[in-house]
């Protein structure tokens, strides 16, 4: 099993079980343990013999640790342990009561509890301010209970083996449509939810014709106003432009692919979007890795059919396995799982195979190899699926399901296209369906020193081909990209794209070939230059109606550093465009005096030592937690004066927390100068507000982990909350290159 430094760190980290914070387990016993756990089925529950039982964990365990396949994450840390609980997604359901409300919720937070992420649609709740008649007072709207959900989530987390995800979904003709798309305008507010637009057909062909559009309330089904369709999409283009949400979710598309309509109606998705479910479903999912599914004949490279699809069969098989042998938190969970045995085997490490048949992600052979790819895989997993219904019977709700016409099938859904952000780091490959990250980058280590990261594919082009140098390298990193570089042969060029190297267009049709033969649908993340401008947005929004996908999510790069302060109001260079595009209809928030947020329960951070000319040394504390940096810290060598400098570093963490950007603060204390830093040449900073002020900066570069200032790809919009590394938005979602650590659990 090779595993790089990466994986190893994320192993350690996050999966590998331990003892009183003690490391017991190899990334070996951890694959041995699930093996074994989810062979064990067969003998346990479908009679097979114990050698059969052992001959399938070898294989199981074969295909992990070759990292030809990955289970989802809770089944690598729960299997073969006390929680046993596997599923990745979960759907529950917000019907119009206070009694159903707070059962969800409660629900909710045994499943994060659990290690589980939750999607909730709150579409049936009446809008703000419509009448309650039971007490006679007044509603408060989907939006509030999402911000109880979301507080809910920030304190169970503490306690659960993953933090809690939430997708919240609300439909486009609900009356509170408006204030769901502006929702998170800031991005310090319902930081534990994704939100997406539930589109429906209705409003595309409003939105074509130019006509206006009902809003209807929930309660009674009556229309409550009318609005332009355009207005509506304009609002969700904005919000989206300015940070990435909310993304759309084509509702009416789920529910034609819906396997079983008569069981119920699909209203939501779990936390990234790939996976729609009824209520109280769950999904277990796992993913191939295609960089291993390349077989080379003499100097041509070609897809290994036969051994994918022998590796899809196996897939199914454990994936089935794994849906019995879980723990569900809760028994109407249970019941609907097993009713119909849906799961979600998808892909990884598509823009390695195509590197490796020298393909460029953008082209026609590329999107012809992705529907290629999806037909075989979802073909051959029905067909393995069958094979197993044979033996263990259809899923019980088979009769009610599209499928009763056909053959018997053992799972209503075979096929999704998930975020791998961390199974993808262990596997050594690219995520998902998603293009290369970044061919190079540098990375800073102890004392300062600095090495060069280059894609393991890339270096070993370069020094096969003879360009290969350590300059080269570093100039890739300052760059982002290879293109137009004449040290890299065009060729060469071609095949190694990077994210931003891809048009918007591409992205949306390499999306909509693997959709076409996908059961469930594909996470994806449809990458923006910062200067890309709404109009490209709004044009992506109607690729991906227009080419079959089922949802789409964007993220313009650099788009989350411009923060929003809690008066409303938008700072930063799109401050005047984002204040002119809300519409009329918008209530601004009052204007009032910020105040800071309290303090967090547990942060994370460095510590940077400084030389300060005549008061000895100051060590200066950054720490922050998932919203951004919230404190500074400061102490002194035994000869310094610490009074200036606590007193600097109390302001500077009261104006953080009651969200004062990091940029003025910098600059209001660069530059202060120090008679005894000035005459001293051993001191390279000015003062000790200087130290403090270079400190911080530093540490919202990411730099104590990564030199940003010599990146030129995609920036992240903050450190890694638990180590300080390279945060990276794709497949939807957040996650940190170095540790694993994800926004979405």
């Amino acid at each position: 099993m090779k595993l790089s430094e990466n994986a190893l760190t994320v192993l350690e980290k996050r999966y590998l079980k331990k003892v009183d914070g003690k490391t017991v387990e190899r990334p070996e016993d951890m694959f041995r343990r699930v093996a074994e756990n989810i062979a064990a089925v067969d003998r346990q529950l479908y009679g097979e013999s114990e050698a059969a039982a052992k001959k399938l964990s070898d294989e199981f365990y074969e295909m992990m640790t070759d990292l030809d396949f990955i289970p989802n994450s809770p089944t690598l840390m729960n299997a073969g342990r006390e929680l046993q609980q596997l599923a990745a997604c979960f759907v529950l359901p917000v019907r119009d009561s206070m009694e159903s409300i707070f059962d969800s919720l409660k629900h909710a937070a045994l499943i994060h509890k659990s290690g589980g992420g939750t999607g909730f649609a709150f579409s049936r709740l009446r809008p703000k301010n419509d009448e309650v008649l039971s007490t006679g007072g007044v509603a408060s709207g989907p939006v509030s209970f999402m911000r109880v959900f979301n507080s809910a989530t920030e304190a169970v987390k503490q306690g659960g083996t993953r933090r809690g995800a939430n997708m919240g979904i609300l439909r486009v003709d609900h009356p509170d449509i408006l204030e769901f798309i502006t929702s998170k305008q800031n991005n310090a507010d319902i930081t534990n939810f994704n939100i997406s637009v539930g589109i429906t057909e209705e409003f595309m062909k409003a939105l074509k014709a130019g006509a206006e559009f009902n809003l209807v309330n929930p309660r009674n089904n009556q229309t409550s106003r009318r609005l332009p369709a355009r207005e509506i999409m304009d609002l969700i283009v904005e919000m989206a432009w300015k940070n990435g949400e909310p993304g759309i979710i084509f509702l009416d598309r789920l529910n034609r692919d819906n396997p079983t309509p008569e069981v119920g109606e699909i209203e939501s998705t779990n936390p990234c979007g790939e996976q729609p479910l009824l209520p109280y479903e769950a999904c277990n999912l796992g993913s191939i890795n295609l960089a291993r599914m390349v077989a080379r004949r003499g100097k041509k490279a070609d897809v290994d059919w036969d051994r994918l699809g022998g590796l899809v069969k196996k897939s199914v098989h454990f994936l089935d396995n794994v849906i019995d042998a879980g723990k569900y938190p809760l028994d109407l969970i249970d019941h609907m799982v097993k009713a119909n045995r849906k799961i979600g085997l998808g892909i990884m490490g598509f823009a390695d195979m195509l590197v490796l048949l020298g393909l460029p992600y953008d082209s026609k052979a590329a999107i012809d190899l992705a529907r290629k790819l999806m037909s075989f895989i979802r073909e051959t997993a029905r067909e393995a699926s069958r094979e197993l219904a044979k033996k263990r019977g259809p899923f019980p709700n088979f009769n009610l399901s599209i499928h009763r016409d056909g053959a018997p099938i053992r799972n209503a859904t075979t096929t999704t296209i998930a975020p791998t952000g961390t199974i993808s780091m262990i596997a050594g490959c690219s995520s998902g369906i998603e293009p290369l990250f970044a061919l190079s980058y540098v990375r800073n280590v102890l004392d300062q020193t600095k090495l060069i990261e280059v894609n393991p594919l890339f270096e070993q082009v370069a020094r096969d081909r003879g360009f290969y140098s350590e300059t080269l390298m570093h100039r890739i990193a300052e760059v982002g990209s290879v293109h137009g570089l004449a040290e890299v042969p065009e060729d060469v060029q071609k095949v190694f794209l990077t994210a931003h190297d891809v048009s918007p267009e591409a992205h949306i049709a390499i999306q909509a070939a693997f959709q076409e033969y996908t059961d469930n649908a594909v996470s994806k993340t449809v990458n923006f230059a910062h200067s890309a401008t709404k109009e490209e947005v709004a044009r992506v929004f109607e690729l991906a109606y227009e080419m079959g996908c089922k949802g789409v999510t964007i993220y313009r790069d650099g788009s989350r550093e411009n923060q929003v302060l809690s008066t409303g109001q938008t700072t930063g260079p799109n401050a005047e465009a984002a204040a002119a595009a809300q519409p009329a209809v918008v209530t601004a928030a009052p204007a009032v005096t910020p105040r800071p947020r309290p303090r967090p329960d547990e942060t994370h951070g460095i510590t940077r030592k400084f030389k300060i000319g005549g008061c000895g040394h100051l060590f200066v504390t950054v720490n922050a937690d998932e919203n951004g940096i919230c404190e500074v810290f400061t102490n002194t060598g035994e000869e310094g004066c610490s009074s200036l400098s606590e007193a600097v570093s109390r302001l500077i963490s009261i104006a953080l927390r009651a969200g004062v950007q990091i940029d003025p603060i910098v600059d209001q204390l660069r530059g202060i100068k120090c008679i005894g830093c000035i005459v001293d040449s051993g001191t390279n900073v000015l003062s000790c507000p200087d130290a403090i002020g270079k400190a911080i900066e530093k540490f919202a570069n990411g730099a104590n982990k990564f030199d940003l200032n010599v990146f030129g790809g995609p920036k992240p919009a903050m450190s890694c909350p638990d180590c300080g590394g390279l945060m990276i938005h794709d497949s939807g979602c957040w996650h940190c290159t170095a540790c694993g650590y994800s926004k979405c659990g």
